[in-house]
């Protein structure tokens, strides 16, 4: 019966640590520079940015962003760079004074509205063009409220490249 009962606790053990082991890698992956979330959203604070093949200055340029407060996502940190990549799945080694947490947004669907509050039955107060690009203030798990040319309001997060599908910002 001892025996038994020995049995039993090691199973169980195994169970616990299996269950610990399995909550560890289930949380997310942490810059190992940063310490902040992998993968995360940033924006493009030059008006110009080379794209390198490799985390140095070094590396050949792939090709150079030009659009100014275009989202990012950063995928990887290795000392002062960051491989991001675009919303067309483009990326590759950026030095990290040219990224800016400031967080913005790409509207990807053509004449978006922009409603008054977080809801469909809700005045429109403006609508977005395919591609702008808007700041991020504040969502839920479903809306986001942008800044656009001075237009503010709360459109569906669906519609948006350059925020976590799950993220909730206050």
């Amino acid at each position: 019966m001892v025996l038994l009962g020995r049995i039993l606790r090691t199973i169980l053990s195994a169970a616990l640590i299996s269950a610990l082991c399995s909550a560890v890698a289930a949380e997310e992956k942490r810059g190992p520079i940063t310490n902040l979330p992998l993968p995360r959203y940033v924006s493009l604070k030059a008006p110009k940015a080379n794209v390198r093949r490799g985390p140095s200055s070094t590396h050949r340029i792939d090709w150079v962003f030009t659009r100014r407060n275009m989202p990012l996502q950063i995928t990887a940190e290795y000392q002062h760079w960051r491989r991001v990549r675009d919303i067309e799945g483009a990326g590759g080694w950026v030095h990290y004074s040219l990224l800016s947490g400031v967080r913005t947004v790409i509207v990807q669907a053509d004449m978006l509205p922009l409603k008054a509050r977080p809801a469909e039955n809700t005045p429109v107060t403006a609508n977005l063009e395919l591609g702008v690009i808007a700041r991020l203030e504040e969502c839920t798990i479903n809306w986001c409220k942008l800044n656009a040319g001075g237009y503010k309001g709360w459109t569906p997060k669906d519609h948006l490249w350059g925020v976590m599908p799950d993220e909730i910002r206050d």
